[in-house]
């Protein structure tokens, strides 16, 4: 009897991650299997397609058009390794071809990369990272005097954009932290979110009440440039995104106008951030951070702020340690160590 000949389009590396020896082994015992690492379609690539009736793909195999049943008449079977085929394989192909995905490995993986982005943003990590390479003790007398404030995700409004796999598994992980989690998925069921400890939400709620936001879903025809300068602009100012799906999500030009519109307020009042603060109603912190991505988004590196507005900012420093003191909120031993430390 004649095995089904199987093209597997990988590299050697990426191809020994998906069959360690055993799964090669069993794939050999069932198949006749051939693998080329080809990126594009080549003539190579053409001749073995002739023959083959079934095709394993990764992240890193050619994208399909409907010339895929031309190219490869005797062709049934699609087996992705990985989650997005969507993207992959043109939409007439789903009707012709039997296409299935394996998108549970990765998920954790995923998921797991979602949650620390998360953690990096709510307890600043760069932003610390930076006060703590300079000479000075700063940074720990602002946390003795304001204390750590909004620098948790306890509490924290988190929507999840898409809960398949990736989104539920991110839901998942988050539950020890305590956020609130907001989820807006179409195709999953009310009683499936709320399992997970989910809030099902509207896509203009998530966006307005979101203080982080993680896209999670797959990139269609529907979802492609979803988060548009109308979606962005929703957002709570200050808001983040983490984008663990992919890029073709976010209409990218929209975000660097929203850049754009930040940095002519800055300009317009006379580079004052705590003008900027007060016109927007956020935080100083929350302003500073959005110069930040903005110098960053130009290619430059972030320095910290300009010897001006160092000494303006101690300066306020200063004066909310005197003003605890004189109030009773610290002793004097305590005021003078947190004076010391600016």
């Amino acid at each position: 009897m004649t095995r089904p000949r199987v093209l597997v389009l990988s590299g050697e590396t990426l191809f020994r991650s998906f069959f360690d020896p055993p799964r090669a082994r069993r794939l050999g015992r069932g198949f006749a299997w051939t693998r080329v690492a080809d990126r594009r379609v080549t003539p190579r690539l053409r001749r073995l397609l002739a023959d083959a009736d079934a095709l394993v793909t990764t992240w890193d195999s050619p994208r399909f058009g409907e010339e895929l049943l031309s190219l490869a008449p005797r062709l049934r079977l699609v087996a992705h390794c990985g989650g997005e085929v969507k993207a992959r394989f043109a939409r007439p192909l789903f009707e012709r071809l039997v296409i299935a995905n394996a998108p549970g490995p990765m998920a954790h993986r995923v998921a797991e990369l979602a949650v620390t982005f998360l953690l990096m943003a709510a307890r600043r990590v760069d932003a610390y990272r930076e006060a703590l390479r300079r000479p000075s003790n700063r940074v720990y007398a602002r946390l003795h005097l304001e204390g750590a404030g909004k620098e948790t995700l306890r509490e924290r409004t988190v929507g999840l954009l898409g809960f398949g796999r990736i989104g539920q598994e991110t839901a998942r992980l988050l539950r020890p932290f305590g956020p609130r989690l907001l989820v807006h998925d179409p195709y999953v069921a009310t009683a499936a979110v709320r399992a997970r400890g989910g809030a099902p939400v509207t896509f203009a709620r998530i966006l307005r009440e979101s203080e982080y936001l993680v896209l999670a879903a797959g990139l269609t025809d529907a979802t492609r440039g979803l988060l548009d300068r109308a979606a962005l602009r929703l957002l709570p100012d200050g808001a983040t995104v983490v984008n663990v799906a992919r890029g073709g999500i976010v209409d990218l030009e929209a975000l660097t106008a929203e850049q754009r519109a930040f940095v002519e307020m800055f300009v317009r009042l006379d580079g004052k951030l705590n003008w900027v603060s007060q016109e927007l109603k956020v935080s100083y912190p929350t302003v500073r951070s959005r110069l930040d991505e903005v110098i960053r988004a130009m290619g430059h590196e972030v320095h910290g702020a300009p010897p001006a507005e160092e000494k303006a900012r101690a300066a306020e420093q200063r004066q909310a340690i005197l003003d605890a003191l004189a109030a009773g909120k610290i002793d004097s031993a305590e005021a003078i160590s947190q004076l010391q430390g600016l």
